[in-house]
Order: structure tokens, then C-alpha cells, then sequence
């Protein structure tokens, strides 16, 4: 009998994304997970590069089996980390783009560590917030905000960097499906 490893397997790593979408065309994506459906509205004509690095890793699979790692009642909640922790991303970052918009209920931006260090990691806001326009918006959520409202109400104990955001059962993406018209 052969020992079964119980090495997680490491997540996937890119180059960079390469390009998947049309302009001309409209997407949504499906984000499948342990609470629920939330239905994003992609803005491929505003942030055509953050919503194509989104279309990309989810047609890789990149997202599947994720967690929402940190969740902040009445502000937001994150997700996209293959580590799970804040730590993970793609193997690549992207550039900025233009914001616009404003960080209300239901608007998804990427989450970074400073200018131009977009990787995979996003969150969805909970609530509106006046936050700095840091963080590129590149879609709003049109299905699911009960969703979302149920993965920000959940239990929080504080994670390692002392902020009281880690969830104590944190919510999975099982798979996210796209649409395109």
C-alpha cells in the first residue's frame, strides 16, 4: 500500500492573464458557494483589464474552492486568496485603472497592497463606505446581496495581524460560472 500525501496541492500560478474577453460583449459571473449565489455585473468598457484578469482566473479555476477570509460587518468582505489567509495571488500583479464609481453596497473592487498590485484577491462591499479610490471597482453584484449579507453577519475571531475579521466557519466559493452576451 502506497502512504497518500496530505500536502495540499499548491495553488495555481500565472505569468500574467492572458487576454479571454470581448468588449463588445456583456459579463456576468456566478460566484457558487457555501451561502449562496452572488451574481457580479463585470465592467468590461470602465476596467477592461481588472475584469478580464477576473473572467481569465475564473475560467482557470483559480477561484474555486476559496474562502472568504475576511469579513468585516457593515463594510465589506474578501475573498480570492488561494492561501486563504491575505498572503496568496496568481503569480503576477496587474495595473491600476481608472475609479470612478463610488464603494457602495454591492460594488466589487480588487483588493491590493498599494498602487498597481492588483493579483486576484477582491472584495464585495456590505455596506457603503467612503473609502479612498484605491481600489479598482470592476463590477457590482445584481443577484445575491442576501448573500452577502449572511457571510458579513458571520462570527469573527481576530486573525494574526490582530483585526477582528477571520471568519470562524468562513464561506466557500465551490466554483464561479460566467455569462456572456
Amino acid at each position: 500500500m502506497t502512504p497518500q500525501s496530505t500536502t495540499p496541492t499548491a495553488p495555481k500560478q500565472f505569468s500574467q492573464a492572458e487576454t479571454v474577453i470581448d468588449q463588445s460583449k456583456t459579463y456576468t459571473a456566478a460566484l457558487h458557494t457555501s451561502a449562496g449565489d452572488i451574481t457580479i455585473q463585470l465592467d468590461t468598457q470602465q476596467t477592461p483589464i481588472t475584469a478580464n484578469n477576473f473572467v481569465f482566473l475564473a475560467q482557470q479555476g483559480f477561484y474555486d474552492q476559496t474562502i472568504f477570509h475576511r469579513v468585516i460587518n457593515g463594510f465589506m468582505i474578501q475573498g480570492g486568496d488561494p492561501q486563504g489567509d491575505g498572503t496568496g495571488g496568481p503569480g503576477y500583479k496587474f495595473p491600476d485603472e481608472p475609479i470612478t464609481n463610488e464603494y457602495d453596497r454591492g460594488t466589487v473592487a480588487m483588493a491590493n497592497s498599494g498602487p498597481n498590485t492588483n493579483g486576484s484577491q477582491f472584495f464585495i462591499m456590505h455596506q457603503n463606505n467612503p473609502l479612498p479610490k484605491n481600489y479598482v471597482i470592476f463590477g457590482h453584484v445584481i443577484q445575491g446581496l442576501e448573500v452577502v449579507d449572511v457571510i458579513a453577519s458571520a462570527p469573527v475571531v481576530s486573525g494574526p495581524n490582530g483585526e477582528k475579521s477571520q471568519p470562524v466557519s468562513p464561506v466557500i466559493i465551490n466554483s464561479v460560472s460566467l455569462e456572456i452576451n
